[in-house]
């Protein structure tokens, strides 16, 4: 019988260099999405998908990650005064819905490194792992999907998108057999930013996995790759080589939120679909799309 995934791990250590200069000011992960930044729909898909504990690898300049998270004396008592009740309930509910607990990376080491900071927070259970830079909005959670295969399988899980072969050189590609069930495959190798000659499949992963905890033995001894750093993908294909893995072809959105567009494009999205704004605002877009 497989555990049951209460645990998560996202990391938000970096630096956010595509998103200069607003990144030197305000962590990526904190730019907003209408009205709530990026990392309350990481928090709040965990919880959707029955994660009770969240660990958020943080590095310096990330505080008002911490802060979100808390209570707002200052904010409480203003809103109470005004009898607005119901809007501090909210603002605690994204406080009191799951255990979040935080961890500095202290070095930019990448992402197998700091996924390696994790390793007590976990301790012998699997985990999932939301990468900080990727919202996706779906009608099931993604990481509730990808708990359904590791229940079935009891093998670690990569969410997955196929995507064109300019954009496979810049991610993984994923060596894939299916399992008989559509949009399920078994995982038996991948590689990290392959060239044209080196591509597996056009099936990258995207965003989520979930994790055994034998991944922290393959990351400590998982050598620097791409970048000098040590990638969470190289000690993943180890994982894949031996014991093996598994993918699922997720439903869902996502967005780079490590990039100009991918935050704008999500702004639109979910402004669209935002009951309070969404019929304006869509009225508005038909204007200004009409004047270019």
């Amino acid at each position: 019988m497989t555990k049951r995934i209460t645990k998560a791990v996202i990391p938000a250590a970096g630096l956010g260099t595509r998103m200069l200069p607003i990144a030197r000011a305000v962590p990526k992960e904190m730019l907003p999405i209408v009205d709530r930044p990026a990392m309350s729909y990481l928090v709040e898909e965990a919880a959707k998908s029955g994660i009770t504990d969240i660990l958020i690898i943080t590095g310096r300049g990330k505080e008002a990650i911490e802060n979100y998270f808390d209570y707002s004396t200052e904010y409480d008592s203003r809103l109470l005064a005004k009898g607005k009740e119901s809007t501090v309930k909210e603002l605690h509910r994204e406080a009191e819905e799951v255990n979040v607990h935080f961890i500095r990376q202290l070095e930019p080491k990448g992402l197998g490194h700091a996924i390696r900071r994790a390793k007590s927070f976990v301790g012998n259970e699997p985990f999932a792992v939301l990468y900080g830079d990727d919202i996706i909005f779906s009608e099931v959670p993604v990481v509730k999907q990808l708990i359904g295969l590791f229940e079935k399988y009891g093998k670690a899980v990569v969410g997955s998108k196929e995507v064109t072969v300019e954009q496979i050189q810049k991610y993984s590609s994923l060596k894939v057999e299916s399992t008989g069930t559509k949009d399920e495959y078994f995982v038996s190798d991948m590689i990290e930013k392959p060239s044209p000659d080196q591509i597996f499949s056009l099936l990258t992963i995207l965003g989520r996995v979930i994790l055994t905890p034998d991944i922290f033995d393959i990351l400590d001894n998982t050598e620097p790759g791409a970048g000098g750093e040590i990638q969470l993908t190289d000690a993943m294909k180890v994982l894949s080589n031996t014991v093996g893995m598994t993918a699922l072809i997720f439903e869902g959105t996502r967005y780079d939120l490590g990039s100009k567009l991918g935050l704008l494009t999500a702004n639109v999205d979910r402004a669209l679909r935002d009951e309070s704004i969404g019929p304006a605002f869509r009225e508005y877009l038909k204007t200004v799309c009409k004047g270019l």
